[in-house]
């Protein structure tokens, strides 16, 4: 299925015809709704008839805040609907702005049914129903519609859901509950930011979407094209500085710098060449690019607000990492991360050390399905690659072991690599042990950070200049610049220990806003997106 095809999908249906969801009028249900029964103390017939209603489906915590208020109605009063209902219904209407949809929630329902229920157990129902659905806004808002590691094995993100009696203890308490229902969303400028230029987005797929760059030779600075009124056109709408200021018949200056912001914009080589790539960026769909907004702020409702003082932050799709302390970006690197077939997940840890000139211990995987064919055919392959050969802890002459006599299901070996320049390791490591033999390393294949595109590892992450990086991270070392570059040359292998807590993310983010307003999408390398949409279609009635 497309994109263009898929956002049916995650936009909602039409409340009403001729109504958006932001534009749910509560005020005439707050008018002409029917009063509820008496609301008395405990004991009274509507609690009672509130208490008959829980249904054993209920989530626990919410069965216990009930039982707790003796299970008086939450969300009426003898005079009718509280504020705090209109408002909750309100923001479900509104759900759309947040990328949810609204019809998930059904507040036009809640609006009819306070207009026409008339007995204890219409009313009653009602009250829970609405707490239910309230429920399901709130976790939906917070942590996400769906459980990552539910879509997907690699997404070892467990987000925190609410617990539906605090939940709703905290709604009770809070002194303004509009302000309550706005932070329920994440509070991150990163979240916010995307919302903001989802909604411009929506205005411009309204007011028709981009123009259409049409296909023609491969354009260089220098050349004339009759494309070149259409291409400033498509720049401008998707407001990349510096288009508007293009003049001329020539395509140079001002335009060819465009060019290169919108290629920076999308991950693609900074040439100011249209070729094919360029070309296909340029024309996909605006339904596709909101489908993809959409699905990344369901990433940043899994993220935590606070990533910490200190911290690494890699993302797998845009293929960098960035060091952040107190708030600010203080390093930037290129990183070369897995292929689609050893995809890297995504996780979050925490640096324990760095390793100068690392032992590469090979991982049983590659032994098995990379050097064992290769030593079977040749049991001299290692040579010249300091790779030794191991059983337990004594070292063996590879050129003493059958080789033919073992495969990947009895293979008793540990390959392990020695420092120095061929290192696959490179000569730095830097160490957050998880289950995932995940790190962050050198590389002595230095010429791939040069390609736009840069998944080539067996899932681990390869830094550009990982000495810079390692002067960041234990910067609080204090010892004289250029330290562990002496460590490096000596060839001793030393293992160093960080002064400060430092937290390393490893995330999957496709599209995003950066706070110089540039709006950022990157290739689905790994398919997620593709499988994160085809999740979100399908759970609209998923337990709570």
């Amino acid at each position: 299925m497309s994109f263009a095809v898929a956002l049916l999908v995650l936009a909602p249906a039409p409340l009403q015809a001729e109504q958006s969801p932001g534009q749910v009028d509560t005020t005439q249900a707050e008018t002409q709704v029917v009063p509820p029964p008496q609301f008395l103390e405990p004991e009274t017939p509507i609690a009672k008839a509130v208490s008959a209603a829980m249904s054993p489906d209920l989530p626990d915590g919410l069965v216990l805040f009930y039982g707790k208020r003796a299970f008086a109605p939450i969300w009426f009063t003898e005079n009718g609907l509280t504020e705090n209902a209109h408002l909750a219904i309100a923001a479900m209407a509104a759900a759309n702005e947040h990328a949810l949809n609204p019809n998930n929630y059904d507040p036009l329902g809640f609006i009819k049914r306070s207009e026409t229920s008339t007995s204890e157990q219409d009313w009653a129902q009602f009250d829970i129903d609405l707490s239910v659905q309230f429920l399901r806004y709130a976790t939906h808002l917070s942590s996400g519609r769906v459980q990552p590691n539910a879509v997907n094995k690699a997404l070892n993100l467990f987000p925190h859901r609410p617990e539906p009696a605090m939940l709703f203890e905290n709604a009770e308490k809070s002194e303004d509950f509009s302000a309550f229902l706005d932070s329920l969303a994440p509070q991150s400028d990163n979240y916010a930011r995307l919302k903001r230029r989802l909604a411009q987005f929506r205005e411009k797929a309204a007011a028709g979407g981009f123009t259409t760059v049409p296909d023609g030779e491969v354009l260089k600075p220098g050349m004339t094209d009759p494309r070149l009124a259409v291409l400033k056109q498509r720049l401008i709408e998707e407001d990349i500085p510096g288009a508007a200021d293009h003049t001329g018949e020539v395509y140079d200056g001002a335009l060819v710098e465009a060019v290169k912001t919108f290629q920076e914009y999308h991950g693609l080589a900074t040439d100011g060449v249209i070729g094919k790539n360029t070309l296909a960026r340029l024309n996909i769909p605006l339904q596709d690019k909101l489908i993809q907004m959409e699905l990344n702020m369901e990433r940043r409702r899994w993220m935590r607000d606070d990533l910490g003082d200190f911290y690494v932050f890699s993302n797998l799709a845009d293929q960098n990492l960035k060091v952040v302390r107190n708030g600010k970006t203080i390093h930037t690197a290129k990183v070369v991360v897995g292929k689609p077939y050893h995809a890297t997940p995504v996780f979050s840890d925490t640096l324990e050390y760095v390793e100068i000139n690392p032992f590469w211990n090979v991982p049983y995987s590659i032994a098995t399905k990379e050097y064992l064919p290769k030593l079977k055919q040749n049991a001299g392959a290692l040579s010249g690659k300091q790779i030794r050969v191991f059983q337990g802890d004594s070292e063996i002459a590879p050129t003493q072991i059958a080789w033919n006599s073992y495969s990947g299901g009895n293979f008793p070996f540990r390959l392990r690599q020695d420092p120095g320049d061929g290192n696959a390791l490179g000569r730095i490591k830097f160490m957050f042990p998880n289950p995932f033999n995940i790190y962050i390393h050198d590389t002595p294949s230095k010429s791939l950070f040069s390609q736009a595109e840069r998944a080539f590892s067996h899932g681990c992450i390869r830094v550009s200049n990982p000495f810079k990086l390692a002067d960041v991270l234990l910067a609080d070392s204090n010892v004289a610049p250029g330290h562990w570059q002496a460590i490096r040359d000596s060839g001793e292998r030393t293992v160093v220990k960080p002064r400060v807590p430092i937290e390393v993310h490893l995330t999957y983010l496709t599209a995003w806003m950066n706070k110089d307003g540039s709006t950022h999408f990157r290739k689905d390398i790994y398919g997620r997106d593709k499988v994160l949409l085809e999740a979100l279609r399908t759970a609209m009635t998923e337990n709570l």
